[in-house]
């Protein structure tokens, strides 16, 4: 399914919570910090997913800060942008040394005793919610909750609070698509190989990509998750909890499990090799030609080339819509084609998912944050996910909620249905350790500069290294987890 926007129509996202009344009476107006004399304030730090400003996450979020300090007039929040191709090591530094801020973007490398474990004010009622009786009830729970597979760190605790889901799909210039005779939704792999061709035949760039690692890792994850869905079975060991059992989605510690004990090897389960093939040929055939030398963006992959009508494809998340508020094209979101048993003999017909998730906008506490700061930072992510403090942003910035009773974004409808919105059993097999995180580890390979085989044999180390970093992380002691 794919969904046309109309030119000029203007693309945010605006989502609906019903049925919810909540008051902020009683949560509003207190200043506890007592006044303009004893003021506290927070930062919070994070890579900008919305635009390309360095300077400001955007209109919505100063909104929001706004709003929360007309609501707690003792507290004060700061922002601070951090470039997307160095958030991650920046804030893992920090955590290190003992000097990040307050609140921080949870994809940043880290060890759970490095944050605030929120297991117990989530089972406590958030102040700016009238009748609530404990904050976790409020979040749908089959994204975060007890049996949600990646709403807890491998000790087993809640350490971040999503303040969205995030969808990744496909969004595509319906003009150049015409113009190049292609029709969407491209259904296939063989398809949308068929279309790079007439797109680069008709003088377009078939699918902008640039030198971060998302494209890299999206892709990857996509056309993985299809290929191993036949290994789901045997994989899954875990519930969400870390106990003997199973999960909707094959969790990390079934995960490192599949690794450790020699069940999931890259150089020697033959879906890991067709993965890699399969990506190196979108990259040969589909993205744009000296992606390696373009800047990674969060919005948009390959940013300036769709944006500016080069690119007929490419990446976004459902908040990366706002972007094309003024362009003069019609545009359009689909999901990920679907590998085929005729086009491979490792496929397992699974269509592509990419399923929502709680990693879109989520942020957590270091736990060095301690006293007043602490009593502001949690604060603030009640205001975040209560109805009526977090709706208006959540309105401004194209988010889906991560509460209950959402509506589907306008627009957005062709990520957001389907096969494509449901969890996929088999994770993005995108396992690196934290030294690497956020790195473009594939683009020796992707580049022609390293062999297939040495490439599996780098990513059965760095798997190998993940697994043990979560067996460590989480305490595991069972004996796969401690040879």
């Amino acid at each position: 399914m794919s969904v046309l926007v109309r030119r000029r129509t203007r693309a945010t996202v605006l989502l609906a919570v019903l049925g919810m009344t909540a008051s902020l009476t009683a949560a509003c107006g207190s200043d506890d910090s007592g006044g303009d004399g004893d003021r506290v304030t927070i930062t919070l730090s994070g890579p900008n997913q919305w635009n390309n400003d360095p300077q400001s996450f955007g209109p919505a979020w100063e909104d929001l800060v706004e709003r929360f300090e007309e609501a707690e007039p003792g507290i004060d929040v700061e922002t601070t942008v951090l470039p997307v191709a160095e958030f991650a090591q920046t804030l893992s530094t920090q955590l290190s040394a003992g000097t990040a801020p307050e609140l921080i973007f949870n994809q940043a490398p880290h060890t759970p005793d490095q944050v605030v474990a929120l297991d117990d004010y989530l089972a406590q009622p958030n102040p700016y919610v009238e009748g609530n009786e404990a904050w976790i009830d409020l979040f749908n729970q089959d994204y975060f909750g007890p049996d949600a597979p990646t709403a807890r760190n491998a000790a087993g605790n809640y350490e971040f609070i999503p303040f969205n889901l995030v969808i990744v799909g496909v969004y595509y210039n319906a003009d150049i698509m015409d113009e190049a005779g292609v029709e969407a939704p491209i259904e296939t792999w063989g398809e949308l190989m068929d279309a790079c061709a007439a797109i680069t035949d008709a003088g377009y760039v078939p699918f902008s990509m640039d030198q971060g690692w998302l494209g890299q890792g999206w892709t990857m994850g996509i056309i993985g998750s299809m290929l191993l869905s036949s290994h789901a079975e045997e994989w899954n060991q875990f519930a969400a909890d870390g106990q003997p059992g199973t999960a909707a989605q094959v969790t990390p510690k079934s995960m490192a499990r599949a690794i450790l004990t020699g069940e999931l090897d890259p150089t020697a389960t033959p879906e890991v090799a067709e993965t890699m093939e399969l990506l190196k040929q979108f990259f040969d055939e589909c993205a744009t030609p000296n992606w390696s030398g373009i800047a990674g963006g969060a919005s948009f992959i390959g940013y300036d080339d769709f944006v500016g009508g080069r690119a007929a494809m490419t990446y976004g998340t459902n908040f990366a819509a706002e972007n094309l508020a003024d362009v003069d094209w019609e545009w359009g979101t689909m999901p990920f084609p679907t590998i085929t048993e005729d086009e491979s003999e490792l496929s397992t017909g699974q269509e592509a998912q990419f399923g929502a998730a709680p990693g879109g906008t989520s942020y957590m506490i270091p736990a060095t944050t301690e006293g007043e700061q602490l009593e502001a930072a949690v604060k603030f992510l009640q205001f975040v996910t209560s109805p009526e403090g977090g709706q208006p942003w959540l309105d401004g910035s194209g988010g889906i909620p991560s509460l209950v009773d959402a509506e589907p974004a306008p627009g957005l409808e062709g990520l957001m249905t389907g096969a494509w919105f449901e969890t996929p059993t088999i994770p993005a097999v995108t396992f690196v350790p934290k030294a690497r995180n956020g790195q473009t580890v594939y683009d020796g390979y992707l580049l022609g500069d390293k062999s297939l085989e040495d490439q599996l044999a780098e990513m059965r180390n760095d798997w190998t290294e993940w697994a043990t970093e979560m067996a460590a992380d989480g305490g595991w002691t069972e004996d796969w987890a401690t040879q």
